[in-house]
Order: C-alpha cells, then structure tokens, then sequence
C-alpha cells in the first residue's frame, strides 16, 4: 500500500508511461489490489485492476455457492450492486481521455455468468477497469492516489462490504425456482414454460426491459396449463408448458404471436426479479432459426432441404459466399442440430417463404423435378421422430402446416387459446392436401471438421483479435458479422467468443476435431478452470467476458469467411 503511494508521488508530472511501473499487487487492510494491466496512453482503452477481498471479511457464506446457479447468481448480485455504486459516485478525478473513469461490466436484464465478479472457495474478485488521471499526456498522481486509495475504498464498503443478507438469498431463492422449472422442463418433456402474469413485451424495439403499462398479462389456456411446485414458495406457479414436438403459434396480425416466441426464445436465459419474465423458461439448448442472406455456409449437408440445383452444385457439402434465403435457414438447421440444440424457434416473419411452404395450387403448376427445395413442412416431423428436435413455428399464413402440428396456439389480443382440436378439424375437412415432398427419413448428420487453416489471427506482423460491440469480431484480416445470431444478447459475450477463437488456433485445436468435439472441449473448459480460461492474460483481469450458449458459439464458428472443412 505505501509501496504504491511511493511510486505515484514518484511519477507525478512525469509521461503517461510512467504509470506502467505500478504495475503489481498491493496489499490494503481489507483487499488485495492487483494492476494487471496499464494503459499507455489516456485515449487508449483503461487500465484493468482486479480487487481480491477474502471470503472470510464478507457475508458471502457456504449458502451463496451451495450450487453453481447459486454462485453464479451471488455473483450477479454484487457485479450489481458495484455498479449501482459506482454510478452514485460523486467524487470523479477530472483530467484528459478516459481519466478517472471506473467501470464494472454490469449485468442488464439477464442472469449471465461473467468474469466481472468471481467467487471462490477463498476469495471474492471484482474486476474493474479503471481510467489513470492525466493532464494532456502527464500522470496526475495526486488524482491517481485519491482514486485508488479513496474511491476504490469506497466502492467496496458500499457494495460489497455493505450487501444484505435477506436481498442475496431472495435472489438465491429465485434462482433456485428457475433452475427447478428447467428441470421439471427436461424430466416431462417439455419446450418452454411462460407463468402466468408475465410480462412478455418491452418498452421498445432497443429495450430489454419490461413494457411499464398497457401490458396484458400472460395468461395460459387451461388446456395447456400445469401446476409446479418450486421450492421456497407456498403456493405452486400456473402456467403454459409447451410440450416436445411441433407447436404453431398461429394469429391476426399485432396479436402478440412474435412477442410470445421472442419471449420463449429470450427464456433460455434466467431474468432478474422484475422483468416480467422471470418465470419464461425454455429449454438452454433451444435455438432461434432464421434466414441470412448473403452469409457464408460452408461444407454443410443441406440435401434433405436442397437438392438438384442448377449446374450441378453440390448440396451434401453445401459451400457458398453468399448464401441464399432458403439456403442459408437450411444451413442455419443442420448446424443447430449439429451443434446439439433440442428444439428451433422460428417465426415466419424471418424465414425465406420458399423454404416454408409450397401449397397444393404451386405443385400443381411447377413439378417437383423442377423445384430444388423440399420446404420446412415436410421436414419438420422428420426432425423430431428422427432426431429429438422440436418446433415452435409462428405461422400466420399457411394453414397447411395443421397437418404436421402437434399443437396450436391461437393467440388473440395477446392472450393465447388451444386451437388445436378446431385446426385438426379443418386439416381434416380440406379436400385441397398438398403432396407430402421429400423422403420418408431426414437422414443422418454429417459430422465436419473445421481445417486448421480456418483461424488466422495475423494481421501484418501482429496478431489482431477484437470484439466491436455485440454483432462484429475482427479476426485477423477478416470482419465476422453476426448480426443474425438472435440469441447472442451481451457484449461480452461476442469478446469471449473471440477469446475462444484465438484459444482454439493458439492451441492447435483445428484439424482433428469435429464441430461437436470442440464445443465440448470449449464447455469443458468453461465449467471446470471459468470463463477467463480463454484469455490471454491467464491469473489476471480476464477481460470483461460473460458465458456464450454452445449454440450460438458454434454459430460463431460457422460464420467464420475463412473455415474451411476437411
């Protein structure tokens, strides 16, 4: 501690580089701090420190981490209430660029496991990223020294030091109810479950949050409705429990059939208290298909869904550039599969209308040898008696897909009805049926293994490997997009994604292993050594990361320009 405040009295006035010598670990009477990285310049991105407080001198006991969902819960909890304290925060060092800047990367909505805050047998981190006081490009030290031995202080005592033991376990107790539901959801068969009383829409078109008044109340049809029993609760949860097999959300226009999809699709991740969403569970695996003009595909079996194309092209290792609507939803389905997702959710309003459907009267005037694509609706039973993998399609214009749909939900002024005897009923009374297209099996997965040659970090004579913002990775010399990816939500989940990245080229990982290899060896190694365990700066500020789903990672991989298949 006054090993520190020695150097920065000795670096006052001095050029911004200066401030690299306090680089190290410093005791202070309640925590370790550790400087792990030092920015060389005001503009350039902050300074990246790591507070160490022992376990012992918190409230943090063995209740907190009883369980995984409970750690990584706690740990949500006081990331929130560093950030909720850091923005109270009065006495801000002024100076050049990013001086005096403190950040945590603080959760939103979601509950996201991140490397903001780490709890272990020990000790409970907090990393923060700090911006060095400077005037034009000279160090501040009397700034520097009111920042990390004053406000850094206080930051702790206010929130980590000064956490409730009734607020953590309320939000323990919740966590735990979730986890129940997603494994009552697993045991019985179930997709999704959305509770009565949700509040499925938000504010606005850039917001997660709940929509504050206007909102109708979920409310299930009692058809479809079940009862839970959750622990820490008297009464049981009612709710909508979407069973295995192929659901069609069906409605008028403005109804609320996309908001119920986008809210089941939202639920493969747990939500704070408040949301509306708390108890919107779907199962973690579940994906959200789309079409994707113009994205790269790349050695991907999309014959059950495309065949015969023009000139010969060959659709059992499907390579394009730029990929087609009905191409690229069909890639988009055989790589969720491949990458071991359990259900899709897709809504009619983002898929190429060619892959959907083609009815009765198109048959009848373009022959089958003359129409390259088996549509989605002769597939999708294939899907689930031959692989496990169920649908929840939003459909508001092809009745055609009552006769492949196990159930159907009529959604009217955003409240849902079982319609499924009256969609049966008229499946059955119309006389007009559409051939059934394809092959009786949807045939087996190819199993691909990504080249070595398909990760280059080089850029010039450095490696160039950055995340820009939720939907871009520079990776060496090529711009990753992943705009279409609806299920990546967090910022820091797109920098871990590029940290796997470099990880698997650093190591040599490509070329022997196939897709679903890799994402086990990537979840592996998240479960056991954390989500930091990809990072270059090993035993130090990871970098703000928060835990990517293995669906959308291996999405990642397979948007990548350069991959290329062996």
């Amino acid at each position: 501690m006054n090993e520190l405040k020695s150097k920065l009295e000795k670096i006052d006035g001095k050029g911004y580089k200066a401030y690299k010598d306090i680089r190290g670990s410093y005791i202070f009477p309640d925590y370790t701090l550790s400087l792990d990285y030092v920015q060389g310049d005001p503009f350039a991105n902050p300074s990246r420190i790591r507070i160490i407080i022992p376990r012992r001198k918190t409230i943090i006991d063995s209740e907190c981490d009883l369980t995984n969902v409970r750690r990584i819960r706690t740990e949500d909890e006081i990331a929130r209430k560093v950030a909720l304290t850091i923005q109270k925060q009065q006495s801000r060092a002024k100076g050049t660029g990013k001086s005096g800047l403190i950040f945590i990367d603080a959760p939103g909505q979601k509950v996201i496991e991140r490397s903001a805050v780490t709890i272990t047998n020990d000790m409970v981190t907090i990393c923060l990223s700090i911006g060095l006081p400077a005037q034009g490009r000279r160090v501040l030290g009397r700034q520097a020294q009111h920042m990390l031995f004053h406000q850094l202080q206080e930051i702790v005592s206010n929130s980590v030091f000064s956490l409730k033991k009734d607020k953590i376990m309320k939000a323990l107790y919740l966590a735990d109810q979730q986890y129940a539901i997603r494994k009552h959801l697993v045991d019985n068969g179930f997709v999704s479950f959305v509770a009565n009383d949700a509040v499925l829409p938000r504010e606005s078109g850039i917001s997660d949050r709940p929509m504050k008044d206007q909102a109708a109340l979920f409310q299930s049809p009692k058809q479809m409705e079940v009862s839970l029993t959750l622990p820490h609760r008297e009464e049981p949860i009612k709710g909508l429990a979407i069973k295995e097999g192929i659901t069609l959300i069906v409605g008028g226009g403005y109804h609320g059939k996309s908001t119920l999809l986008r809210a089941m699709e939202h639920g493969v991740y747990d939500h704070i208290e408040g949301d509306g969403r708390e108890f919107v569970i779907s199962n973690e695996n579940a994906m959200k298909i789309r079409s994707e003009d113009g994205r790269k595909v790349t050695g991907v079996d999309i014959s059950p869904f495309i065949q015969n194309l023009p000139y010969g092209k060959d659709t059992s290792s499907f390579t394009s550039e730029n990929a087609s609507g009905s191409t690229s939803q069909a890639a988009n389905i055989i790589e969720a599969v491949e990458s071991g997702s359990k259900a899709l959710f897709i809504d009619e309003d983002t898929s190429a209308t060619n892959f959907m459907i083609r009815d009765y009267r198109m048959q009848q005037l373009v022959a089958k040898e003359k129409e390259p694509i088996t549509p989605f609706i002769d597939r999708v039973k294939q899907l689930y008696t031959d692989h496990g993998i169920s649908t929840i399609l939003v459909m508001g214009g092809s009745g055609d897909y009552f006769d492949v749909a196990d159930h159907v939900i009529l959604m009217e002024n955003y409240l849902p009805y079982d319609a499924t005897d009256e969609a049966k009923r008229i499946s059955y009374e119309n006389t007009y049926t559409r051939y059934k297209e394809g092959s009786e099996r949807f045939g087996e997965m190819r199993r691909r293994v990504p080249a070595k040659t398909s990760l280059n970090s080089q850029s010039g004579k450095k490696a160039k490997v950055a995340a820009k913002g939720l939907h871009h990775i520079i990776y060496g010399n090529t711009d990753l997009s992943l705009h279409q990816v609806e299920q990546l939500v967090d910022p820091s989940q797109t920098r871990l994604a590029a940290d796997v990245l470099h990880y698997l080229e650093r190591n040599n990982l490509l070329g022997e292993y196939t897709i679903p290899e890799l994402l086990d060896h990537i979840e592996d190694r998240m479960n056991n050594e954390g989500i930091g365990a990809f990072s270059l700066f090993q035993n130090q500020h990871p970098g703000d990361v928060a835990r990517i789903r293995r669906s959308d990672m291996a999405a990642v991989l397979n948007r990548l320009r350069t991959l290329k298949i062996k």
